[in-house]
């Protein structure tokens, strides 16, 4: 009798221990790097730099800065409005955030022109 009970609990258990066990979920992995926090913490932040006009080189406004995005490509991006009035009129461009200095106190894109950054094409938010 002793030994039906262990065969039938062997076979009742022996599907489960085939089985993989997940409970955990995928092992997780995080790589991660030394960061110069000096380095960091006199960078740009960008709480700062979204809504800070955009000069050239002739000290002209060409535009605002509307937002930061970081990429897919995980490259940073400057989204600027241009054009308009008062915010009536206005276009959304995008350009590589290296594309702008900070000079001063003021944001600078050299060789920059309001015509040229509205000849760009207008960049619409992803709806997600």
């Amino acid at each position: 009798m002793r030994h039906s009970l262990l065969v039938a609990a062997a076979l009742l258990l022996s599907p489960a221990a085939a089985l993989p066990s997940h409970a955990q979920g995928a092992p997780q992995t995080v790589q991660l790097a030394k960061v110069d926090v000096v380095k960091a913490a006199t960078g740009y932040r960008a709480s700062k730099v979204i809504g800070s006009s955009v000069v050239n080189d002739a000290n002209e406004t060409v535009g605002k800065v509307d937002d930061v995005i970081l990429g897919n490509d995980r490259m940073p991006y400057v989204v600027l409005s241009v054009g308009g009035f008062l915010g009536v009129g206005n276009k959304l461009v995008v350009l590589p955030y290296d594309a702008i200095r900070k000079t001063d106190d003021k944001l600078v894109m050299p060789g920059a022109s309001k015509d040229a950054l509205k000849s760009l094409p207008e960049f619409k938010y992803a709806s997600k």
